[in-house]
């Protein structure tokens, strides 16, 4: 790949593989897709930034031929919890924004699309424990239907037209960068500021619920790992399980309270409570594991202890 285009490069996770993919291929050779025509400095100050809606062909069209982009990254999508709000809206920008990805590649016999799923793609009738990577694919919200779907449909372009096309179903993203927006995991990312600026959090799941997680360091590690992939070894394409941590809300107050012994948890359950129930404990990645070498560096305490002295710096400094 020479020339790279992330579509929803102010994203949670977006942003920082950005930044991290620039130091790999050269600042301009990896082009941030942003909706706003004013980025952040760190997006705009280290290598081109261009205005791109997945749901604009023409504008997609023109940015693929401005820049010669022969590699597609696709995270622009609507989340679990906000979807739930405005299907459609879901339904929208998370299909058709991905159908117009996928042609434009075509199109322009681009060289690979990585597009992320997610535990979503799980439902109630799906195992909890170890969830395998073939298994039932009933999920309950339509961010779920969409990366099924979106699942589905990167594996017919694998098989209908030669695209290489990527995919991993992300678990819960913890990162101390970029706030996430929206999501059913997000407390997981919440419990770490509220516990540096009040000592104290009300969670919005109660204290048994437990989900798969996964510290941002190894969420860009995963991405690029399978981005790197030899085509040759991929047994599956749009639908790697990948795993690194799986910790309960009570679990991970009891590793805050390690570093921050008054620190204070409550329990608040709303209509984020019944998502998450809806998803697995844990899951199977032995398929990533052996198709393209995944490993995990995190475990839930080295995550905490980075992520409350990150955060406690930039109280210090005012920035939140």
């Amino acid at each position: 790949m020479k020339k790279i285009l992330i579509i929803g490069s102010a994203g949670q996770i977006g942003s920082e593989l950005t930044l991290e993919l620039r130091k790999m291929y050269g600042g301009d050779n990896v082009i941030a897709g942003v909706r706003k025509t004013k980025p952040s400095e760190k997006l705009s100050s280290k290598g081109p930034c261009e205005v791109v809606d997945a749901l604009d062909v023409e504008g997609l069209r023109a940015t693929v031929k401005k820049y010669n982009i022969d590699a597609i990254i696709n995270m622009a999508a609507i989340l679990s919890a906000t979807g739930e709000k405005n299907p459609m809206l879901a339904w929208d920008v998370n299909m058709n924004g991905l159908i117009n990805v996928l042609e434009i590649a075509r199109e322009f016999n681009m060289k690979q699309v990585l597009v992320p799923s997610s535990i979503a793609v799980f439902g109630p009738s799906t195992p909890i424990d170890n969830t395998p990577q073939e298994t039932i694919l009933k999920p309950t919200t339509i961010y779920g239907v969409t990366k099924v779907s979106g699942e589905l449909l990167g594996d017919y372009y694998v098989k209908r037209y030669g695209l290489d096309v990527r995919g991993l179903r992300y678990p819960g993203i913890i990162s101390h960068e970029t706030l996430p927006g929206g999501g059913t995991t997000d407390y997981a990312v919440a419990i770490y500021y509220e516990a540096i600026k009040h000592k104290k959090y009300t969670s919005f799941v109660n204290e048994d619920t437990r989900l798969p997680m996964m510290y941002m360091p190894d969420c860009l590690k995963a991405t690029i790992d399978l981005m790197h992939a030899d085509y040759k070894d991929l047994k599956h394409h749009s639908d790697f399980n990948v795993g690194a941590m799986s910790f309960s809300m009570g679990e991970l107050a009891a590793s805050v309270k390690k570093y921050i012994p008054d620190f204070e948890i409550s329990y608040a359950p709303d209509e984020r409570q019944s998502i998450a129930d809806s998803w697995p404990n844990s899951v199977d990645d032995s398929a990533a594991r052996e198709e393209w070498g995944w490993k995990p560096d995190y475990d839930l305490d080295a995550m905490t202890k980075d992520m409350l002295q990150a955060i406690e710096e930039k109280h210090k400094k005012g920035l939140i």
